[in-house]
């Protein structure tokens, strides 16, 4: 099945993967080759690429993403969103402190444009320390 993350920047992945672990907003949904067709929400959150039916936990390949739009059909996987980090790009020292960069920049907000910008954010830098760590305790 042919998996396709595209962002504002380009195309982050387009080849064939086995499994596609996707955040949506009625939970984390698992995409095989052959599932029915589907068009959706992508959520805040990590998505996951099992490239090979063989492939242990340890080979997923994450991404963090900030929410998009998801397009499945039986033979593909599409997913449009802003941006998409892999947790292999992910440094997860920075990543801290730019949430609590945020943290206080939400706490400190002195009107709704600042807290509204404060709280995305917040949920990018959350999303991409969960993807880090994924990574982390997955290549264990």
């Amino acid at each position: 099945m042919k998996f396709q993350l595209v962002t504002l920047t380009g195309t982050k992945v387009d080849q064939d993967v086995y499994e596609v672990i996707l955040p949506t907003a009625a939970g984390e949904i698992a995409v095989f080759p052959g599932h029915e067709p589907l068009v959706g929400i992508a959520m805040p959150g990590a998505i996951a690429v099992r490239y090979a039916k063989s492939d242990a936990d340890n080979k997923l390949e994450y991404f963090a993403v900030s929410g998009g739009v998801i397009e499945v059909t039986p033979e593909n996987i599409k997913v449009l969103v802003d941006e998409a980090d892999s947790g292999d790009d992910i440094v997860e020292s920075e990543t801290k402190a730019a949430l609590e960069r945020a943290l206080k920049m939400r706490d400190n907000a002195k009107d709704q444009v600042e807290l509204e910008k404060a709280h995305q954010l917040v949920d990018r830098h959350a999303v991409r320390l969960k993807v880090a760590d994924l990574r982390r305790r997955h290549r264990r």
